[in-house]
């Protein structure tokens, strides 16, 4: 199985260097080069890609803008010059930034983190069980941690680390908000706010904009709130306003 990647970009030397580094990985292939964001609004239907590269700056309508008009996007890698962007591409679940000129060694990170997500799926059970593991391994502090599910509080976005809030401890490691959220139960996590992820479990009370978990007040960002309420109303007796 081969990733279908498309990259999104007004320069065609910007797209020509992502071309040329994507040909060193046969995993990966390219299905498409859009010079605009709304000719790549048609080809994400056609093509649907695993992968795109993004530009943010074109003519007509943003990379951001893109981002919005897409239900279900697939993994988004920013490539643009600005920096600025960072936090809002945040919002948006973006899997990585790459700032340009991009360097092949900086590319070949994200293509890792990609080859992880997308190719290599954790074992789940061993034999014939199907049944579904309820803790994860993460690197932290020079080891690696077992942390169970049950004990997780929330987890706290710190750019290129998170901080997973436990019931007893602490633990910092290298993973976005986004990639660790997706390696998480669905059914147990939800992410609330582009700085956080909560156990479902933990929560105490919703309350306007913000939860209480952990002895802890909790934003909920503008883009969860509708799906959290749901959430919450539907093991609730009461309606949530």
């Amino acid at each position: 199985m081969k990733i279908r990647c498309l990259i999104i970009d007004d320069e065609p030397l910007a797209t020509n260097v992502i071309k040329k580094y994507l040909k060193e990985f046969d995993q990966f292939e390219i299905a498409g080069v859009c010079h605009s964001a709304v000719e790549a609004f048609n080809l994400l239907k056609n093509k649907s890609p695993q992968v795109v590269f993004l530009d943010i700056n074109m003519p007509n309508m943003s990379g951001i803008d893109l981002i919005r008009t897409l239900e279900h996007p697939p993994l988004i890698v920013i490539t643009t010059a600005y920096r600025d962007y960072d936090v809002e591409g945040f919002e948006y679940n973006v899997f990585d930034y790459l700032v340009k000129p991009i360097a092949f060694p900086r590319f070949m990170k994200t293509i890792d983190r990609l080859t992880e997500r997308l190719l290599e799926k954790p074992v789940k059970g061993a034999g014939n069980s199907s049944k579904e593991e309820d803790f994860i391994f993460v690197k932290a502090d020079k080891k690696m941690v077992k942390i169970m599910f049950a004990d997780i509080l929330y987890i706290e976005s710190l750019k290129d680390y998170v901080r997973i809030k436990t019931v007893y401890e602490d633990f910092i490691t290298h993973h976005t908000l986004a990639g660790i959220t997706e390696s998480l139960p669905p059914e147990q996590f939800m992410r609330i706010h582009r700085s956080y992820t909560i156990a479902l479990a933990q929560v105490k009370a919703l309350d306007g904009n913000s939860v209480e978990i952990g002895g802890k007040s909790l934003p909920v960002g503008r883009n969860y709130r509708v799906e959290l309420k749901k959430v919450i109303q539907s093991k609730s007796l009461d309606q949530v306003k």
